[in-house]
């Protein structure tokens, strides 16, 4: 087994508002997609970011080699609870993820 870093071109996270995140992965080409497909399910991603699994939301683009997971952030972007105003780190815990 591999972490999704290793097999992937980039693992990128952002905001999408101020009240949900965006992680993109980038595959590269046909095998790395196909394996993050089948390797990554999203009740993994819920696990991961300790979201109910009934608010990701799951964006296969074939075309493009990408996967895209969107989920309510935590906490309101810039709230005086907010550790990560860009949305930046949360890339670096899926990237570290075995894949099946």
């Amino acid at each position: 087994m591999a972490k999704l870093g290793e097999i992937v071109q980039k693992v990128r996270s952002k905001n999408a508002g101020p009240f949900w995140l965006t992680i993109d992965i980038f595959c590269g080409d046909v095998e790395a997609f196909e394996q993050t497909r089948n390797g990554l399910s999203t009740d993994r991603v819920s696990a991961v970011f300790a979201t109910d699994i009934n608010h990701i939301k799951r964006f296969e683009i074939p075309s493009l080699n990408v996967i895209k997971f969107s989920f309510p952030r935590p906490e309101i972007q810039g709230s005086i609870h907010d550790r990560d105003i860009h949305g930046a780190s949360w890339a670096a815990l899926l990237s570290d993820v075995q894949l099946n």
